[in-house]
């Protein structure tokens, strides 16, 4: 009764639920400019909305589709959208929104060359395009992820195995029970992706060795400090681009350290978003020496403006990381070309790549070099008027794309401070104008505005100050 189903359904669905879907979809888009940007509706009001007994029988894909948006649009946040600035999110190009459709029309599975020689050498390409657009060795290898904490954990996978290979084991085949212990070191702003994969990776997430930031960056005299009182190899995590206000590790200084250290280091760059300042001759400072680490991981949805899940990886020693994740089986025997299951956790694969490809072809060098230009320039209007207006302040100085910035009111203890902060971030995005989210900064509540959107226009900008400044005052009130 399944297949008959399915075999009917398919028949004169296929087309119908497709053209549902796009005709959904350019609706969602074209309202992004007046929509709210988050309804914020509760965990019961969504329940409400969808959960339902599984159907005992089917109905027609396009009446599904139609369906499923009907019920959720309460909680569809328009995050693709120009007001979206929570967390550190990009938006969706044209090209790449194409590239990721037709990705899932013909339905690739990039884990082998023999599984799709068109997915696997699309990749290739991509990784070779990403490392001419941010100045990395063309010589180094790398795989295409589905976002930073995966491209992390490669890196820090690599790691492992390099640092294995100095104490005379290898961590992949062994693993890590009854073995030396492996130091890890990093500043206090490291971000929590990279610490989840230490913790998949069994480093222990409570076993990072840690210096303090100076507003963002880390102390490199504390570094070289801890570094002396460690005896053998060290995993050494970097920042490019900190979290809560951007703030950037001296890469190039860490890199010293890493080659100074007599038992030997292994220095990973968290670029998330950061890498990106690497495509404008007046941000490419920020980044300078992130050529001489050993494995650098960044984000695809952030800054390349592509669909979730996109991230990538790239390591200098590509026979180690091959060491760290390659496998044999009769039925995965290797194809004429790269299989790059070899080069990641996974086996099966989406075809990330192409949504990557078409962005990276449509927009070019210059197009990303004017994206990251222009955002930078949204968040440093943005950090003038916070610096300007009476009521508001900033945490941090912005030096790429992160404002890090709290509501003041004169009388109020620290206490009261926070809670005030707290408050404005859950009417901000109750308002609908524009979306921001909390932080804590140096133990005080903040709130945090990004901005790495193709679509933000400096009128965009004013509307998160109007909303930013009512907010502040209806709460003050």
């Amino acid at each position: 009764m399944m297949n008959a189903d399915m075999d009917a359904t398919a028949a004169g669905g296929e087309a119908a639920a497709l053209h549902e879907a796009y005709a959904l979809a350019t609706a969602f888009l074209a309202s992004l400019p007046q929509r709210p940007v988050s309804q914020v509706p509760t965990p019961a009001e969504m329940a409400v909305a969808l959960d339902e007994a599984l159907p005992e029988n089917g109905r027609d894909p396009a009446g599904v589709v139609g369906e499923w948006f009907a019920r959720a649009e309460r909680g569809i946040t328009a995050s693709p959208g120009p007001r979206f600035f929570g967390f550190v999110n990009g938006g969706v190009t044209p090209a790449a929104l194409a590239g990721d459709w037709l990705a899932s029309a013909i339905d690739q599975n990039a884990g082998l060359w023999a599984g799709s020689p068109a997915a696997a050498q699309t990749e290739l390409v991509v990784l070779r395009w990403l490392q001419e657009l941010f100045g990395l060795p063309a010589e180094w290898a790398g795989a295409l992820t589905s976002g930073a904490t995966m491209a992390n954990l490669v890196g820090l996978v690599t790691a492992r195995q390099w640092a294995g290979r100095q104490l005379g084991f290898d961590a992949a085949g062994d693993g890590l029970a009854g073995q030396p212990s492996i130091a890890v070191v990093a500043s206090s702003e490291i971000h929590l992706s990279a610490v989840k994969c230490l913790g998949t990776l069994g480093f222990g997430r409570n076993q990072v060795r840690r210096v303090a930031a100076r507003c963002g960056a880390a102390d490199v005299d504390a570094l070289a400090g801890l570094l002396r009182g460690i005896d053998g190899p060290v995993i050494l995590i970097g920042n490019a681009g900190e979290v809560n206000s951007g703030h950037f590790d001296d890469l190039a200084a860490l890199a010293d350290l890493r080659d100074g250290h007599p038992g030997g280091a292994w220095l990973h760059v968290d670029g998330a978003f950061g890498l990106f300042a690497a495509v404008s001759p007046r941000l490419a400072h920020l980044v300078r020496g992130i050529e001489r680490a050993d494995s650098v991981a960044a984000d695809g949805h952030k800054w390349l403006n592509v669909p979730y899940d996109c991230g990538f990886a790239f390591v200098r020693d590509g026979s180690l990381l091959r060491e760290a994740f390659a496998v044999g089986g009769a039925y995965v025997a290797g194809g004429a070309g790269w299989d790059p299951f070899t080069h990641v956790p996974e086996m099966s694969r989406r075809f990330r790549g192409l949504a990557a490809w078409c962005a990276l072809k449509a927009y070019g060098r210059a197009g990303y070099r004017a994206l990251v230009e222009r955002c930078v320039d949204n968040a440093a209007a943005f950090a003038r008027w916070v610096d300007e207006t009476p009521g508001v302040e900033l945490m941090n100085p912005a030096p790429l794309n992160i404002v890090c910035f709290r509501l003041v009111r004169a009388g109020l203890d620290e206490l009261a401070s926070d809670e005030l902060n707290r408050l404005a971030v859950r009417a901000i995005q109750s308002d609908g104008r524009a979306f921001v989210t909390g932080t804590v900064w140096q133990g005080r509540a903040a709130i945090r505005a990004a901005f790495d959107n193709w679509r933000t226009t400096p009128a965009d900008v004013r509307l998160l100050q109007e909303a930013v400044a009512q907010v502040g005052a209806s709460l003050s009130a």
